[in-house]
């Protein structure tokens, strides 16, 4: 959430944030309800200041064994129903403002590409070539298939479209993944945690889900519970509402997790493989830091996303992502894309984003300066490292052989226990 204080006082730069966005939004309703707020406060402290004067007034009367005049009493009953009635109006006021503030999506920020779509999207870097193959690449379905690794038939039958079945190696190949995106990244730092995959509603319109974009998830309404996107949502919210010692920071998390999404507004897109299931697994980094060192800490955090398509031999690019395509809740974003070799293009794999104070203010997540003893808002960032579902994919399609086996890669092997998934005869 944005600050209201910046809404209010660089009200233009805001607007220009949004139109970098593409977002028409009309910030005159808020900027006059945050006034008559700001005026109903007012207006119940003086209320406030003069209930407590005629309190002091009729305590000292009564301690004097004096009766209080008919009128101060009825004054001061006046008072005290005023009081109600303005709060009343200031809780709705207050809900209007926050309800806004909740759908106005973060600022670009200054080092984020303008442009209106991903086709303004900005190649930072591409690193490793596509590999050549003399036979044409299969898509990696047909391959899992043939190999009898994955099963999207039975998987349709028992939970419907864009749902798959792990078989036999594919299995081992899937925990081999995760395992290794694990052990990587806690040689990197960062302390593996696990969470709940079912989360509250204060967690989701923490972390930006709500109450935005309800149309993408998965919930139980009888529970008042959500099935998480992303872990990014449950283990950005392990802070929520805590002041965080400056010495902590940076915090570093990764935490394996299932994701469940809707995809609602993928309609006809990727029907076929694992690019774009309701349910996927993913390994996040999740990062809680000082505001000075959150630009740093971006560059980091895709490092470390890019190291385990580095040491799996992936051919990738690294994207940063333009303010027409960023995320609702991320002010700069870099997209890591995979080379798929069956497809001949290149995939999304990993979103690296820095939030800044956005996040931590709809979660209430600060953080104490140790000399000043000052309390801020800290800055949280988080990124796929990496979605295990397209790694898989990747593997399939870039180490495919012509026989219609697939190479397992070779820092994967002390996992799966095995160097090859061999094609059936």
């Amino acid at each position: 959430m944005l600050d209201i204080k910046l809404i209010r006082e660089n009200i233009d730069l805001v607007k220009d944030g949004l139109k970098k966005r593409n977002q028409d939004i009309n910030l005159d309703e808020l900027v006059e309800n945050d006034n008559k707020r700001r005026t109903i406060i007012a207006d119940i402290e003086q209320m406030r200041l003069k209930r407590n004067t005629d309190s002091e007034k009729i305590g000292k009367l009564k301690r004097d064994g004096k009766e209080p005049e008919k009128e101060l009493l009825e004054e001061l009953e006046n008072l005290r129903v005023q009081i109600q009635d303005k709060e009343k109006v200031l809780a709705e006021v207050e809900t209007k403002v926050e309800d806004f503030l909740l759908r106005i999506p973060n600022i670009p920020d200054e080092t984020t590409p303008v442009g209106k779509s991903d086709k303004d999207n900005v190649i930072v870097r591409t690193v490793g070539e596509p590999p050549k193959f003399s036979f044409k690449p299969k898509h990696h379905w047909e391959i899992g298939e043939k190999l009898g690794i994955l099963d999207f038939e039975r998987a349709s039958k028992i939970s419907g479209s864009r749902f798959s079945v792990l078989k036999n190696e594919g299995c081992a190949l899937e925990r081999a993944i995760i395992s290794f995106f694990l052990d990587t990244h806690r040689e990197s730092g960062y302390k593996e945690i696990m969470t709940p995959y079912l989360v509250n509603r204060a967690s989701m319109r923490g972390t930006g889900q709500l109450p935005k974009f309800e149309e993408d998830l998965f919930r139980c309404p009888d529970d008042q519970l959500y099935l998480i996107p992303t872990a990014e949502v449950s283990v950005t919210n392990l802070h929520r509402d805590e002041v965080l010692d400056d010495n902590e920071l940076p915090i570093k998390y990764a935490s394996y997790s299932a994701c469940f999404r809707r995809e609602a507004g993928s309609y006809g897109k990727d029907t076929k493989g694992l690019i774009r299931n309701h349910q996927f697994n993913k390994v996040e980094l999740v990062k809680f830091v000082r505001p000075e060192d959150s630009a740093k800490e971006l560059e980091l955090l895709t490092n470390d996303a890019e190291k385990v398509l580095q040491l799996l031999g992936i051919p990738y690019r690294v994207m940063a992502l333009c303010s027409g395509d960023i995320g609702f809740s991320s002010t700069k974003t870099y997209d890591l894309e995979a080379w798929m070799s069956g497809e001949n293009m290149y995939r999304e794999i990993s979103s690296c984003s820095n939030f800044k104070d956005f996040q931590a203010r709809r979660m209430n997540c600060k953080y104490k300066n140790a000399a000043t003893k000052k309390r801020g808002f800290v800055h949280t960032l988080n990124g796929s490292g990496v979605a295990v579902g397209r790694t898989f994919a990747t593997i399939l399609e870039n180490y495919q052989q012509e026989d219609g086996s697939v190479v397992i890669p070779e820092v994967l092997r002390k996992y799966t226990g095995f160097e090859i998934i061999k094609a059936k005869k």
